[in-house]
């Protein structure tokens, strides 16, 4: 093989050339006296991408998702959110540290929750108990697969939230890979929600940044608490130009992502020991390997020792992520890749006759 495929995340996607030669030659300015021209095209572009009033960039979407959380939330409350989402699984536990809130966690089916999902750990007000003050979603959910929020489900929510006189916050990591799933605008998607993330440096393939979007008073309520979590980074418009090129260039190419991991686990799939699950609806593969062939802590070593990398994310579970850089040839290479490594783990686990 010429080069490593990494299937690791779309976290590991690369700047295209264009978005160098962007950043390269930037026109930028002091963006904490927001003097910065790029960082304000881009913040532009995101707001009306997502059909909301304003938008502010920031370091990441972890940033980006407190940001929202102690815009929303005062000491004590808490949010609805579903199990294993990023929110509470992957960062830090910065909700109960920084925005001193906790969840409130409702079932769901692959991260997806309902309305009836959130209405059924409600509770009633009552001094002893936390007033909910939001509800939290994310679209695709990671740890479901990838799975994408249906419009009529996030109607539901909005409803619901409406009645309660509470907030919606989208953890929209990969909204646009959601979008691009339902054939739709990012904003008929968004339209639900009071403050949404989004991130540039995954499947959009910017190297660094995430963006947050909302009301004109929301977004300047989340710019002080950006400059407190140390997110003032003045010439910023470095970074902002190539997220401007990627919101420009990269998502009428994510229908392709999307494909290539449909193809990704039909073939993975195929080989005896290995269950695609669920059916990759985005750009995410995850499998789940047979005891019989090994763990996948074995599997994921046998494949990056072909120079194929991906992540074991439990004993018997891997996940694999397609984006920009990675070819429908990439794929055959992998599903193949995969087929001699289940063969290797077979040999090494095969009873030594006398």
């Amino acid at each position: 093989m010429s080069r490593t495929i990494d299937l690791r995340s779309d976290t590991v996607s690369m700047p295209t050339a264009e978005m160098r030669e962007a950043m390269a030659n930037a026109e930028v300015g002091d963006d904490c006296y927001r003097e910065d021209p790029s960082i304000n095209r881009l913040e532009a572009m995101a707001a009306e991408i997502t059909g909301k009033e304003a938008a502010l960039f920031v370091t990441s979407g972890t940033q980006g998702n407190l940001v929202c959380l102690v815009a929303q939330c005062r000491n004590g409350d808490e949010f609805i959110v579903a199990d294993e989402s990023h929110i509470v699984t992957t960062e830090a536990g910065d909700f109960a540290c920084v925005a001193g809130a906790s969840p409130r966690i409702a079932p769901s089916d692959q991260g997806i929750l309902t309305a009836d999902s959130i209405r059924s750990v409600l509770r009633r007000s009552y001094d002893a108990f936390s007033p909910t003050r939001l509800i939290c979603l994310e679209n695709t959910n990671n740890r479901g697969g990838g799975a994408v929020y249906p419009l009529e489900t996030l109607a539901g929510i909005r409803e619901l939230a409406d009645e309660l006189d509470i907030n919606v916050h989208m953890d929209g990591a990969r909204v646009f890979n959601a979008a691009a799933a339902l054939q739709v605008p990012v904003s008929e998607v968004v339209q639900y929600v009071d403050s949404v993330t989004f991130c540039l440096s995954k499947a959009l393939s910017a190297p660094v940044g995430s963006i947050v979007c909302g009301t004109r008073e929301f977004i300047e309520t989340a710019r002080r608490f950006r400059r407190m979590l140390g997110g003032g980074l003045r010439q910023s418009g470095v970074l902002a130009a190539a997220g401007i090129v990627a919101l420009e260039t990269i998502p009428q190419k994510l229908p392709q992502d999307h494909a290539n991991a449909r193809r990704l686990g039909e073939g993975l799939g195929s080989i005896p020991g290995i269950t695609t699950d669920p059916e990759p609806t985005t750009n995410m593969v995850y499998i789940d390997i047979d005891p019989s062939i090994g763990t996948a802590a074995q599997l994921a070593e046998e494949l990056a020792a072909r120079d194929v990398k991906c992540g074991a994310v439990s004993d018997d579970r891997i996940r694999f992520v397609t984006y920009h850089q990675i070819t429908s040839e990439d794929v055959e290479t992998a599903i193949a890749v995969a087929q001699e490594a289940v063969a290797a783990l077979a040999d090494l686990r095969a009873p030594v006759r006398a």
